[in-house]
This record gives structure tokens, C-alpha cells and sequence, in this order.
């Protein structure tokens, strides 16, 4: 599991993590990301750096004008696209409870968080980092997940007496 502990959890932070991330895989290796539909996951940035890694050849256009880029949508769409050796699932809206991460982050708080008094952000963030080396060490093993979507036409039948 890699970190990132910020103050702030913006555009370029989201993408200097996913450069950490994908650094630690060998170039051909398909990568899936997992995330939440928060608007930094899609911003135009993150676009064409993932186009720049996987070769992309087709006009990225330009954001609010045209082409992949023009909007928040097109943008989902390209990161998502199957086809990509590094391509983001993202969890529908009011969905957290899909994202493994988000269910990662609850036990965090439980285990760990809630049982413990910090006199500064440094004593959270250096127990918190101790406590994923911990879990990387110790517990980690591959994700296996197992969603495969919403059934968005499901049969109904109404018995009429």
C-alpha cells in the first residue's frame, strides 16, 4: 500500500501520488486504479500525463474547448477507457462503502485513529505511517475485488389480483 500524507489533497497532489504509484510498477504492466469520483481524480493534468504514459496518439483538444479534455465527463471517459495500460474505476457517487481504500481508511480511523491523542500533526502522521509500514509488512496481500456493477434493468414482476 503507498502513502501520502498532505495537507492539502489537491490537483497536483493526487498527481505526484499516481506518479509515485505508477513508478513502482515495470512499464508494461496494465495498472487499475481504484477511486472515488472527487473532481481532482479527473482534472485535465492527470489527462495527459496517463496520455503521455501510455503513448496516446489521438488529440487530447483543449480544456472547455474540445476533444477529451473539454470536460469533467470526457476526461472520466478517457481514464477510464479499458483499452489503456493505466486506467482508473471509478466508484459511483455516495457509493464509499465500494472503494477498498475507503473501507482501508474506516478501520484506520477505528484501530488506530480514535484510540489515540496527538499533541501534533507530526506525532498523527508519523503513527500513521508506522502503522501502514506495519500493515505493508505484515497483512497486505492482493486485492481481490469482486464488483462487477449495478444491474441497471432488473426484471419486475407485479402480481396484479
Amino acid at each position: 500500500m503507498e502513502k501520502s500524507l498532505n495537507d492539502t489533497r489537491n490537483e497536483q497532489d493526487f498527481l505526484s501520488f499516481i506518479k509515485v504509484l505508477i513508478e513502482k510498477y515495470p512499464v508494461n504492466d496494465d495498472i487499475t486504479i481504484i477511486a472515488d469520483n472527487l473532481n481532482t481524480h479527473m482534472f485535465a493534468s492527470l489527462v495527459k500525463w496517463v496520455a503521455k504514459q501510455i503513448d496516446f496518439q489521438g488529440d487530447l483538444g483543449e480544456k472547455r474547448g474540445g476533444g477529451i479534455l473539454k470536460s469533467m465527463v470526457s476526461r472520466k471517459a478517457f481514464l477510464e477507457d479499458k483499452s489503456h495500460r493505466i486506467r482508473f474505476v471509478f466508484t459511483p457517487r455516495h457509493c464509499s462503502w465500494l472503494n477498498p481504500i475507503e473501507n482501508w481508511f474506516s478501520k484506520i480511523q477505528r484501530q488506530l485513529i480514535s484510540r489515540t491523542s496527538f499533541t501534533s500533526k507530526s506525532m498523527l502522521c508519523e503513527t500513521i505511517e508506522r502503522y501502514i509500514n506495519c500493515y505493508n509488512q505484515h497483512w497486505l496481500k492482493p486485492l481481490k475485488w469482486k464488483f462487477k456493477g449495478f444491474i441497471k434493468e432488473k426484471e419486475i414482476n407485479i402480481i396484479l389480483t
